[in-house]
């Protein structure tokens, strides 16, 4: 894996997230209440609402628009909603977040 550094995990808010422009689109950076840090695409599948606007709840977030449910390991949705996000790597390390760089670089199947 190729990690790139994009900020520090105090950037991020607890419970909250910030969002980071690459070249396949922009992708939502989660911090939940346990310090964890995930990585999804932006964009619900439902109506295109902004992810990083949800609620992050455990290891979830919940789309402001329409209240669909996203695991943050998987992407997929929860409950009687379909579909799914894409995810992407992270680690945290000596407090700085780091994204898996080749995974942004792979255009998703369409």
């Amino acid at each position: 894996m190729s990690w790139i550094d994009i900020g520090s995990i105090d950037d991020i808010p607890v419970r909250g997230a910030r969002v980071v422009k690459t070249a396949l689109g922009c992708v939502a950076v989660f911090r939940t209440a346990e310090a964890e840090v995930f990585a999804t695409s932006d964009r619900c599948p439902h109506k295109g609402g902004p992810l990083s606007e949800g609620i992050v709840h455990g290891q979830k977030v919940t789309c402001p628009l329409h209240n669909w449910v996203f695991d943050l390991n998987t992407g997929q949705a929860q409950g009687a909603d379909e579909g799914q996000i894409a995810t992407f790597g992270t680690k945290v390390e000596a407090g700085r977040i780091l994204l898996d760089s080749a995974q942004l670089s792979k255009p998703a199947a369409a």
